[in-house]
């Protein structure tokens, strides 16, 4: 475990905890009166039809959106309304894997996973070098530093995404869709590294995915969203059993139910 998540780990109360969300676009109401806490070293995956509001969600807990009420208090901070400044110094705890990786098309492998450790630590060129030698390592893409993201398969993609969230050793990891549009071989690699982050490094983690089997694969907890709340929440295995129609209906794939495609 790194010194960082070691620190977390002592920490007492949740690591991420939600009260009364509200996010408002012009014309909808995103996230309705949204509940939910996620322990510290805990992965807890938000799963739900598309448009549910599960990536709004995750932005509002990565402080990429800004909330229009409620409470989100993030290692004891509560972050809705917080200045700029004070919000850069919670972000720098967080990382955040996108759904299509979100690379920089014209810098290479090494200086994507350098990019955020140039721009806030003040490092030696032969510092840099082995965080992102350690964290290319760790992400299972060791070699491809030369390489720019056309050259990379979409899963490499994923991989070096992964691994530049983790060159700054956050203790919070936010991963949106991370196995959309990968085959299930490469999408089980993506699930071991999710849960190797847990395991070894002690990362609390927030998963937004529609993939049943990666969602029972990794989580310890699952949020079940629909139209911006969240309907259920407990473990793989009460998920699994829950009675609740909505929950039913999408874990088993059924065309027939009260959720309908847009």
């Amino acid at each position: 475990m790194t010194d960082t998540a070691a620190a977390a780990a002592t920490e007492t109360g949740p690591h991420i905890d939600i009260r009364g969300l509200n996010y408002f676009v012009p014309g909808k109401h995103v996230l309705k009166d949204v509940d939910l806490t996620v322990e510290r070293g805990e992965t807890c995956c938000v799963m739900g039809m598309s448009g549910c509001g599960k990536t709004s969600l995750l932005h509002c807990i990565g402080a990429l959106a800004s909330p229009s009420s409620g409470e989100i208090t993030i290692n004891g901070n509560q972050i809705v309304g917080m200045p700029e400044d004070q919000l850069n110094t919670v972000r720098e705890h967080m990382g955040m894997v996108f759904q299509y990786a979100a690379l920089f098309d014209f810098l290479s492998v090494f200086e994507n996973v350098a990019f955020g450790l140039r721009r806030r630590r003040r490092l030696t060129e032969a510092e840099i070098a082995r965080i992102v030698k350690e964290k290319l390592a760790l992400s299972a893409v060791s070699g491809t530093e030369r390489l720019v993201p056309s050259q990379l398969s979409g899963g490499m993609a994923k991989r070096v995404g992964l691994a530049r969230a983790l060159a700054l050793e956050p203790q919070i990891l936010l991963y949106d869709e991370p196995t959309s549009g990968l085959d299930p071989i490469v999408a089980t690699v993506i699930d071991e590294q999710i849960m190797r982050m847990r395991d070894h490094l002690g990362v609390t983690s927030v998963v937004v995915s529609h993939n049943i089997p990666s969602v029972f694969r990794i989580s310890d907890k699952i949020a079940m969203m629909n139209e911006g709340g969240i309907v259920a929440v407990g473990t793989p295995a009460e998920i699994k059993n829950s009675d609740n129609p909505i929950v039913r209906q999408f874990i088993e794939g059924r065309a027939t139910g009260p959720l309908k495609v847009a």
